[in-house]
Parts: C-alpha cells; sequence; structure tokens
C-alpha cells in the first residue's frame, strides 16, 4: 500500500512522518548524520536509520534530538504515534523475518507457546486457528510457518539457543496426539549439533523477561537486533543500549535453566506422561 499523504506533501503514515520530520530538520541544518552523531554524542549510524524509517530509537535519544533542534516535546510527540501504531505490526514482521533469514546466530525465550521454528504442523495449526485465522488463510500461515523450519536444516544452519518455560510445555493442545508429536518433535530437535535447548523450571521463580517472548538475531555485521512478543503484536528493537539490556536479563535467565541434558530428559519425561491413545 503506497503511502498515504496529506496536503502538505508530509506522510500521513505515523512511522513515515516522523522519519520525514528528522531528515527535514537536519537538512535544514546543513549538517551530515556524521556531523550531528559528533554533536550529540550517539554512533552517527542510529540517526541514519532512525531517518530511513528502520529504527524508531529510543525516547532518550528523540529527546535530546528535540533539544537540539529546539522543538520541545514535537519528536517524542511524533515518536509515541509512531512506536504505538499498529498498521506498523504486519511490516515489522516482515523486517523481522528479513532480519531472521540472514541471522548467523538465534537466541530465543518462549513464554507459553513453543516457537515457530519448532512447531509441527498439528501444534501451528491450534495456535493460528485461537489466533482468529480459519479456512485457507489458515492453511496457508500453518504452510509458511513450516517453511521456517528450514532455517534449523542443512549443514548451514545457524546455531540457535532457545529457553523454553515450563509453562509451554505444560500447556498441551486439544488433540493427544498432535500434542505427543509435537513433544516428540521438540525432542528430536533439541539432538540437533547446532541447537541447544533449555527448560526453565517453574521453581526458578520470577525473573527480567516474565511475561516477554523474546528473539535476539546475530547479524552477519556483527550487532545484535531483538524481537519482543505478545500474541497481539510485535516490536523490533535495534538500539544497542535496549538491545544489551534485553540480553543481560536473558543471561541471567539462563543461568536459571536446566542443563541442555537435563532439559531433554524433562521434554521426554513429559512426552511419556501423555496418553497414546486419547482414549486411554
Amino acid at each position: 500500500m503506497p503511502t498515504r499523504r496529506a496536503v502538505t506533501g508530509r506522510s500521513r503514515e505515523p512511522r513515515a512522518r516522523f522519519a520525514e520530520e528528522l531528515r527535514a530538520l537536519r537538512t535544514r541544518r546543513g549538517e551530515s548524520l556524521r556531523q550531528l552523531g559528533e554533536k550529540l554524542g550517539w554512533d552517527w549510524s542510529l540517526f541514519g536509520k532512525m531517518e530511513n524509517g528502520e529504527t524508531l530509537g529510543g525516547p532518550e535519544v528523540v529527546e535530546a534530538l528535540d533539544q537540539y533542534y529546539g522543538t520541545p516535546g514535537l519528536l517524542l510527540a511524533l515518536w509515541e504515534l509512531a512506536i504505538n501504531d499498529q498498521t506498523q505490526f504486519r511490516e515489522r514482521y516482515r523486517r523481522y523475518m528479513a532480519l531472521e533469514a540472514k541471522a548467523t546466530s538465534l537466541w530465543h525465550f518462549a513464554v507459553s507457546v513453543l516457537p515457530g521454528l519448532v512447531q509441527t504442523p498439528g501444534y501451528a495449526r491450534e495456535v493460528l486457528a485461537a489466533g482468529g485465522l480459519k479456512g485457507e488463510e489458515l492453511e496457508q500461515q500453518v504452510q509458511a510457518r513450516m517453511g521456517r523450519r528450514a532455517l534449523l536444516e542443512g549443514d548451514d544452519a545457524p546455531p540457535f539457543r532457545t529457553i523454553l518455560s515450563e509453562a509451554a510445555l505444560r500447556t498441551p493442545l486439544r488433540d493427544v496426539t498432535e500434542w505427543r508429536e509435537q513433544l516428540a518433535y521438540v525432542g528430536e530437535v533439541a539432538e540437533r549439533a547446532d541447537v541447544t535447548l533449555h527448560v526453565l523450571p517453574f521453581r526458578a521463580g520470577l525473573h527480567g523477561l516474565v511475561g516477554t517472548d523474546m528473539w535476539f538475531l546475530r547479524q552477519p555485521d556483527g550487532r545484535t537486533v531483538a524481537y519482543s512478543e505478545s500474541t497481539y503484536r510485535g516490536d523490533l528493537i535495534e538500539e544497542n543500549a535496549a538491545v544489551e539490556r534485553l540480553q543481560r536479563a536473558y543471561d541471567a535467565m539462563r543461568d536459571l535453566t536446566l542443563s541442555p541434558v537435563e532439559s531433554r530428559k524433562f521434554v521426554l519425561r513429559m512426552l511419556e506422561e501423555v496418553p497414546c491413545h486419547p482414549s486411554t
């Protein structure tokens, strides 16, 4: 869909309007991105990404720009509109998928739903149906999700570390047979050389990422981007300071998990507890 324009020629899409305003303010100053970075003390590439709409940055940098340009509150207001604009969710997810496809390594944490990379068709279908999909659209999305699993297959698969909360492993499918297949598949994936699986038991208690599904994607250029996800939205996080804070929370939580060996045993014990047939 083309970007909507107001009579002023400026975009009416919050994210695009924010980026346009940043570019216009810097251009009027006659400064380069590098000069702006030197004056404000931030990496100039961050300002380039903000002006290109690749990232929104954080409130601290936006407030600093407001002060520098003499626009008290204007940029922060545009930033708040952009970051809460629900029409951007699908676009941000597409960008996430592109980053995932070229990631050199991936880290993940699941609160209550197993990650798409280790889902079986039956699990994906029930999860997506619970989200409101049905009919042809549901089947298309199931197939698309199954296509993602190829990322972890083959000799060039990137290293993948996933932490599964015990809740994700104790929330079964309605179909017992499908649930058995899903648990068996998790156990199978855990045996792969490039996959490290941890289980976070209930007894670990509260932690820094409670209630937040997280992905960390290491990119070919060495930077790491994060993606937080809930049932109804996802947020791509690229600002270095924010990503580092989330990584520290992830590392602290990982210290509370079972070892990979104990985690696989945990999954297999759960598989043994599931009846072989719905009637048993």
